[in-house]
């Protein structure tokens, strides 16, 4: 294809292929035919792929990370699940990962596609801050990703403990993995997603304590909030005082605050939306 293709355009494509891994899932679950890994493997890998360059090319447009924007924000969280069910989907060995990752790819580039004014234009380098600010950034939108993934399994236990529950055994849910394997799955996502939002945290720490006059803001303070809630979440689960179906329903609950707080970790200064592609005007200094 042209390398003259616009990034929203590769993003574009990218969506569509999520979206054909989703369709492709859906319509093997309807005629109860159990899918291939490899085959949904494979479309998610392209889409993968279609993404990373779209992303790239609009990094080059504009210099620097692209998390100057919700656009670009739900783009690279996206990118992240992603990239990390295509790490750990092979060693977690769950069948129906690929299918929900799958559709939380394509939901949520779709929409970011969808609405213009969450690609606004916004000037280079925004209020300074260089590399710590866009380390910064890009872990802690790594570690959102992580826990969409994390978001994902939950369901896939509630789904389980459903079907045992009700002694539905059958469809969908014979494509589940074990209840135990789940709760371990959901167990070392949450450390992994914990670990990575701690770490944004300090980086971000060592900016502000080096900057003088650099203020906290409250989304900030709600990221560290965020951070804390996912904490206890985490300790009280290895302190086995919060049952497994407990921690699943709360990380769908965090996971629901952690996207209204998405847009805490941009690493620039966002201006009026505009139409078109704003990583041509963000060239501009």
């Amino acid at each position: 294809m042209s390398e003259t293709l616009a990034d929203r355009t590769w993003l574009a494509i990218a969506a569509a292929l999520y979206l054909g891994g989703f369709l492709f899932g859906t319509l093997l679950l309807a005629r109860r035919r159990r899918h291939s890994r490899l085959a949904m493997y494979a479309i998610m890998s392209a889409g993968f792929i279609v993404q990373t360059l779209g992303l790239y090319v609009r990094g080059l447009a504009i210099g620097g990370c692209p998390l100057g924007n919700t656009f670009e924000i739900l783009q690279f969280t996206t990118w992240s699940a992603t990239a990390l069910y295509l790490l750990v989907g092979a060693t977690f060995r769950v069948s129906l990962l690929g299918y929900f990752t799958a559709a939380l790819a394509a939901g949520i580039s779709l929409v970011s596609l969808a609405i213009p004014a969450w690609d606004g234009v916004y000037m280079r380098g925004g209020p300074g801050g260089g590399a710590w600010i866009e380390f910064h950034a890009a872990l802690s939108l790594f570690s959102y990703g992580v826990f969409a993934l994390l978001a994902l399994t939950s369901a896939m236990y509630l789904l389980q403990w459903r079907s045992l529950k009700q002694q539905q055994l059958g469809g969908l849910f014979s494509l589940l993995p074990s209840i135990r394997d789940l709760d371990h799955i959901n167990l070392r996502l949450l450390a992994i997603g914990t670990a990575l939002l701690g770490a944004s945290l300090i980086v971000g720490s060592v900016y502000w304590l080096k900057t003088p006059g650099a203020l906290v803001n409250a989304p900030k303070l709600f990221l560290s909030a965020l951070w804390l809630l996912y904490a206890i979440a985490l300790a009280c689960r290895l302190a086995n005082l919060l049952p497994a179906r407990r921690l699943a329903w709360a990380c769908l609950a965090l996971f629901i605050v952690a996207l209204l707080t998405i847009g805490s970790v941009s690493s620039r200064t966002a201006h009026q939306p505009r139409a078109g592609n704003p990583a041509a005007n963000a060239r501009q200094p």
